[in-house]
This record gives C-alpha cells, structure tokens and sequence, in this order.
C-alpha cells in the first residue's frame, strides 16, 4: 500500500501548512508575553508565562533576538527588539506624508550610536496633544541605567525633553498643559511663573537644545536636541545655522541623552551636544 502511504503523508503535509507552523506560533507567543509585560524580564519568568521548560524558551529567544525583535540586557534580562519599537511607535503614530518606518530607522540608530559613545541612555520623544510622549529608549552597558518606559509622557517644567519641546510649540498649546502640571503638583500659578518659564523657552530656543541637572530624579542630567529632518523642513534658516527658527514650529521628534553627574557632567555639555550633533548629522537629521 506504498501509493496510499504516500496519499497519507501528502493530505498530512497538507493539512500541517494549512494550520500554520507551530513553532513560529510558539515563538510568536514568546514576544507576546514580552510586549504584555512591557519591561525587560529574566528567563524563568518568560518560561513560567509560557509553561515552558526554560532550555526551549531560551532556543525561542535567541531567535527573536537575531530577528531584533527582541534583545539581552547586560544583566540578563530579556526585553523587546528595536523592530518592536518601531512596529509600535509607526501604529501610533500613522503616516504623515513621509517615511516615518525610514525616520523612526535612523533615529534608533543614532540613539544607540550616542549611547555606545557616551555610555549613557538614549530616548526617543514625539509630540502628541498631550505633551512629548516617549517612542524609543536605549539602555546604556553599564551598571547604572535609567529606564524610561516607552509611552512614558515627559513633563514640560521639569524635563530637559519637555523644556525642548515646549521651546517650540505656540503659547496657546503649551501654556494650559504647563498650568494643568502646576496645579497638579498644588504649586501656584502666577504671572511671574509664567514669565520665568518663557525666559527658558527663549534660552532654549537660542542655544538649540535643552539640559536639566537633577530636576527629575537626584543626580541625573539630561540633554536634549530637537530633530530637524532638512530635506523636508522648508522653514529651516540657512543663516540660523540649521537650527529651527519659530517659523518652523511645531517641533515633532527630539533626541534625549540621559545619565548621572559622572556620564554627563554639564560642565561638559557644549562638548557632549557637539558630538551628538556629529552623530546625528551622519544621518542627515540634525
């Protein structure tokens, strides 16, 4: 009965492409505790999440990793891919007229470039109606890092992203979402407040970029640039030297590098932005 043996394995071939390939759906549930957990994860507890023998869910992850959609932290914790990011960050973000995919690309790049050169951490911010919303974020190789988790919304008074941003949007955008920050936090609202907080915007608008030293968390500094793309930003003055004037408003991506007083010291801050500025320019986006 060799030809009905064969008309068996055919149906069975047949029958196993049409539900799919186990092992990739296996492995697509694998990322999917990932992405549920939303934080970096040890091993035992991807493979209690998946009932799995931690040797078989390690096989899945490796895999994952090589495909970047996911990756190993140098403590050995297990957490979502640059692919993932970008996937998620595009979904939210929707078209615009342009490649976001190609955009969001160089972005990552440069973040994880920076973040190999100064060892610090690396964010990705954008504007959305409610303030700059965080869409990346790179975690230095070292003992100390400061996670950041994606979707985090940066506050516009007390981080270097949300100074920057709020740098390049009108008044009539910024100034109820920074007395709706002020009042949640029962600080008073006054006029001089106001004016103190447009004396950093100007400041920031001038010098191109944005720093605070310690406002968020104790011993932490931050820089950020704003991300000019020049081939599709006609507002961009030749004589500003490729800043953003305030005809270009608003401002939609900005890059943030984070750190303690030791990574970034501020008394070097004109010498880090220059060579995040020469990272970013490699990328033509600066």
């Amino acid at each position: 009965m060799p030809a009905a043996e064969n008309l068996i394995d055919t149906l069975a071939t047949m029958n196993k492409h049409q539900g799919g390939v186990q092992s990739l759906e296996i492995g697509l549930s694998v990322l999917d505790v990932l992405i549920d957990y939303n934080e970096p994860m040890m091993l035992k507890d991807v493979a209690q999440a998946m009932q799995m023998h931690p040797a078989k869910c390690h096989r899945y992850l490796v895999s994952l990793i090589r495909k970047n959609y996911a990756r190993q932290l140098s403590d050995g914790r297990y957490g979502l891919g640059d692919r993932v990011h970008a996937m998620g960050a595009l979904g939210a973000m929707g078209q615009t007229g342009f490649n976001q995919n190609n955009i969001l690309n160089r972005l990552t790049h440069i973040a994880n470039e920076i973040k190999d050169n100064l060892n610090c951490g690396v964010q990705i911010a954008k504007w959305f109606n409610e303030g700059p919303i965080i869409i990346q974020s790179v975690e230095p190789d070292s003992a100390i890092s400061i996670i950041t988790r994606i979707g985090s919304r940066m506050p516009l008074t007390t981080s270097a992203t949300g100074h920057l941003f709020a740098s390049y949007q009108p008044d009539a955008i910024i100034k109820p979402l920074v007395i709706a920050e002020w009042q949640a936090k029962q600080e008073p609202v006054i006029t001089e407040k106001w004016q103190h907080f447009n004396q950093l915007r100007a400041k920031v608008r001038t010098q191109g970029y944005a720093t605070v030293t310690g406002d968020m968390l104790m011993g932490i500094n931050a820089i950020t640039i704003p991300v000019i793309i020049p081939q599709l930003d006609n507002n961009i003055s030749p004589s500003n030297n490729g800043k953003l004037s305030t005809d270009s408003l608003p401002l939609e991506y900005a890059i943030t590098i984070i750190g303690t007083t030791e990574q970034l010291p501020m008394s070097e801050q004109r010498n880090v932005v220059e060579q995040i500025l020469a990272i970013a320019q490699r990328y033509q986006i600066v």
